[in-house]
Parts: C-alpha cells; structure tokens; sequence
C-alpha cells in the first residue's frame, strides 16, 4: 500500500476499522483527481475542459433505499415514516462489517472537508470511496479547509461510498442492492451500489438538517444571494423550479445555489460549490451556468458529448432526464468571498405549478409562508419520471422532505420565529405554467419572472396595486412596470375560464388534503390560511 497526498494527522483509517486497503489517496487536489479519474476509465474530457462522467442506471437519488439507524439518540428525534426509515443498529454494523471487507485490497480516495461555512456551526465531514471523480465531486461541493485545518481536523461524520457494493436484502433489511444507511449516533453515513453522486452532498446535508435546529438555527433547501445594498434574498425550491438559475443573477452577488442555513445574524452557504441541473440549458437564459459546462473543474454527470469534436449535447436526454453539473462556486461570476450574508429581507418561495393556477408572484403573510413551506408544493410532468404521463402534484414539506430527519413542524416553528424576529417579506413564485396547464399552456417566460423577482427584491414591488386570489387569499400585484398585466392574473390567461375555475379548485382540494397531516402542529392563524375554493 502507498499513501498519496496529504493525510490528516489526526484520525487515521485504520483507526475506524479500514485496514489492507490498496492505495490511499489522501485530499487530492483537482489536476490530480483529473488524473486519477481519466487513467482509471471513469470519465472522458470535454471541450473546454469539464469532465464528463456517466452514473448507469441510479441518475438520480434513490429516495426508497435511504434508512436510518432507530436508537436510544434517535427514537423521539426522528420523525419516523416513508422518509425517515428506520434499521436497526445490528442490521447497520452488519453492512458497515461488510463494506469494511469489501474495501479490503481496494484503493479508496479520502477527503476531509466542511459541511458548512460558518466557522460556529460547521462539521467537519470525511469522505471516502472507490471513484476518483467523486472525490473530485466532493472537493467541489463541500467546503475545503486550508491547509493547515486539514491537518488537525476530526471527522465528526464518515460518509463511505463503494458503488461496486451490492447489498443483500435478505440479510441487511434493505430494498435492493442499493443501500443508503445513517448512523447519527456513529457518525456514519454508508452509500453502496450507486454511482450518483448527488447522493454524497445529500448525505451532508441530511446531517447539518438533523444538528442544526437544536443550535436554533434553520437549516434550508434553498438559494441564496445579496443585492447592491446588502439586503439577502433566499430562495426556496425543489428541483425544477428555478433556484440555481434565479440566483444566480449578475446583478446580484451569489451566496449559494442550493444548501442555507439561517443563523441569529447570517445567512451562510453549507457547500463551497453548485449543483446545476443542465437538460435544455440555454446559453442565452442562463449564460453564468451555461459557461461552468465549458470549464476545466467542473463534473458533468449523464451529459451526451461528441466522442470525436467532444462538444456537448445539453439538450439530449438520452442518458438521464437528471443530467447535471458540479462546479465550485465561483465559477459564476460575483460570488461572496466567503459565502455568507446577513440575514434575509426577502424569502422566496418557488414553485413549478403545472396546472396553470397560481400567479407568478404573489405576496405572503408570516402565516401563510408557514403555511407553503410546510407544504412544499410543486408538480411533476411528463417525462421526468417513469410512469409520469400528465401532471402530479407533489408536496414535498420544507421543500425537502427527503432531507429533513426531523419532524416538520421543527424547521416550520423555527422558520416562523427567523420571520418574526426579521420583520422578513415573503413571496410565493411560480415558475410553471401559463395559459393552461402543462400540455396546452405555455411555460411561464423567465424574463417575466427575473423582472417580478427584481421588483420584489428592490422593493417596488410593496407599494404596486394588488387584489386578493380568491382561490389562495395571498396578495397578487395588478400591475408591474415591464410586466404584461395579462399574466398577473392566471384566470386571464385561460380561453376556457370554466376550465380554470375546475384545475383551481382541484388544486385547492390537493392542498388541503395535504395539509391535513399538519393541522394538529399549527395554531389557528396558520391553518387559516389555507386555501378554499372561490
């Protein structure tokens, strides 16, 4: 065995139980992981510079494979369900003896890093695997300490990722041969059987969400920038709905693309890097994100290129619907130095509705805000998942629900609180569709969003003329300088109003079956402010 790069001092490998590995790459630095990644047939280099890689068949999260460890730590911490699902610690250690076997002969990359920006709330995290290039992935996304930090750092959390590991269902109290397992309690984070890497910055994320809100802060799925002035805007969202490319605006400074959390006097990025999704990127819509693909650093996962002129493809769906790019964060143009900002004077909230319903922007009480966050509301179309053949409402509360351990009601209480405290404006944005729903609207313009979003953000937005969504009660300006007021108001926008008024009232019934889980959580106020049918 030989040991490449600069190993901690701190907490060896074979002081957690990893021993007879083949070589140890240890922090490797970007040229060097390249290296690695390409003499090891993991990826190819694209014009310009990117390294593109394929994931097989796992392109995305694979949400029924993730299980966490059910304890005397967790047992009244976890809220426990269809997304937090529990394995027993012997089932656990059962997996962890065999990745420790499975490692046995294997050269296996090791970073240290920090999940967090914030010198008081980050965790020290080390990765390790098989896979030059998550490594790299990795290294992008987190937070790379200096030098000399990485010398001295202690892992508080060990993620392990062997995508060659098949786990047994039979044996291990899993799903399939893909496993995703935490141990809170242990410190450990266990990913087999995958290559996607999108499952390692989740991983980070999952922990920050589960230690953060003890310390009173909020952790959150969202983007985040600063305006000229210094006023924060935050952005929360699925996948799809516009975060990543809404924040990054060059006339505002970038925090975050994805990962926030919101302390007593700051907003700051829990990654040092960004996770774009790339399928149709436009050059001439998002021309800061589409430049990353054309740069030596970044990762390109499931991108169709030209084996001979090695160009890409962005708009070929053909190896994944989820094709997606990692860069560090200061690919895109005027970010912050040291990814945080003070505290928000704007919350957004974005959705993707594609049923037409929901205006562009609308303006939120506290308790409305509660109200959507815990709602988490966006809809699937067709072709971004199998057996999606029209639209689907999905709810997902927080706007992460896959992420977040604990119960709902935990990130709801603390955001209400950040509101109270911060005097903070919230607005709800749809960036879906227009005119219809999805298969005879349109979808909404991005430059009618990017201008009512910078209306709201520089504060012309509060003292535009609004009238009251008879459907949802939030506040819905009339009118917006560069804004066509025809789209103001979805009903408009439909030739068929009685079709309108039908989609509108079967959202509202969606909403309020949903909500349904949450009533016993949330006072008075909170619950009336859901919707009802006009």
């Amino acid at each position: 065995m030989e040991v490449f790069g600069a190993c901690s001092n701190r907490v060896s490998l074979d002081a957690q139980g990893i021993t007879d590995t083949g070589n140890q790459y240890w922090n490797l630095g970007t040229a060097q992981l390249y290296e690695e990644a390409i003499r090891r047939g993991e990826g190819k280099i694209a014009e310009g510079g990117a390294l593109v890689v394929a994931t097989g068949d796992r392109t995305g999260r694979s949400a029924n494979d993730k299980f966490t460890v059910r304890d005397e730590g967790t047992e009244n911490t976890v809220d426990w369900g269809k997304v937090n699902r529990p394995m027993t610690p012997a089932n656990f250690d059962r997996i962890h003896k065999a990745f420790l076997a499975h490692m046995k002969g294997n050269d296996v990359f090791v970073q240290d890093l920090w999940g967090g920006s914030d010198p008081d709330h980050r965790v020290a995290v080390r990765t390790m695997g098989e896979l030059a290039w998550h490594s790299l992935f990795c290294r992008t996304m987190l937070v790379r300490p200096e030098a000399e930090e990485t010398q001295e750092m202690t892992p508080q959390f060990t993620i392990i990722n062997l995508p060659s590991f098949q786990a047994d269902p039979a044996t291990m109290g899993c799903n399939s041969e893909v496993i995703i397992a935490v141990n809170f309690t242990k410190g450990l984070i266990l990913i087999g059987g995958t290559q996607y890497a999108g499952e390692n910055k989740k991983s980070v994320f999952s922990i920050l969400n589960y230690l953060l809100p003890e310390k009173g802060i909020m952790p959150m799925h969202c983007s985040a920038n600063i305006g000229p002035d210094g006023d924060v805007a935050i952005f929360f969202g699925l996948s799809g709905t516009g975060k990543t490319t809404l924040s990054a605006d060059s006339s505002r400074t970038l925090i975050g693309d994805d990962e926030h959390g919101w302390s007593d006097d700051s907003v700051f990025n829990f990654e040092g890097g960004c996770y774009a999704k790339l399928i149709n990127l436009s050059e001439e819509a998002e021309p800061e994100i589409h430049a990353t693909t054309k740069r030596y650093g970044t990762v390109l996962e499931n991108v169709v290129m030209d084996e001979e002129t090695r160009k890409l493809d962005l708009f070929d769906n053909s190896l994944a619907e989820n094709t997606r790019g990692a860069y560090p964060i200061n690919f895109i143009p005027n970010t912050s130095e040291n990814n945080r900002g003070g505290k928000p004077t704007n919350i957004i909230m974005l959705t993707a509705d594609a049923f037409g319903v929901l205006p562009p922007i609308s303006r939120l009480t506290a308790e409305q805000a509660m109200y959507h966050f815990l709602s988490g509301y966006t809809a699937k179309v067709a072709g971004t998942e199998i057996g999606v053949k029209e639209p689907q409402a999905t709810f997902s509360t927080c706007f992460g629900a896959p992420f977040m351990p604990r119960h709902p009601s935990v990130y709801g209480d603390l955001l209400r609180q950040k509101i109270a405290e911060t005097g903070v404006n919230c607005w709800l944005v749809n960036t879906g569709w227009t005119g219809g729903e999805y298969g005879t609207g349109n979808r909404m313009p991005i430059k009618a969003t990017r201008a009512l979003l910078h209306a709201a953000l520089d504060g012309s937005l509060n003292s535009a003329p609004m009238r009251i969504d008879p459907n949802f009660g939030f506040e819905v300006p009339t009118e917006v300088a560069g804004v066509d007021s025809l789209i103001l108001n979805p009903r408009d926008t439909w030739a068929d109003k009685d079709a309108y008024d039908a989609k509108a009232k079967y959202l509202v019934d969606l909403f309020i079956n949903n909500f349904e889980d949450f009533v016993a959580y949330v006072d008075d106020q909170v619950n009336a402010a859901a919707p009802t049918a006009a």
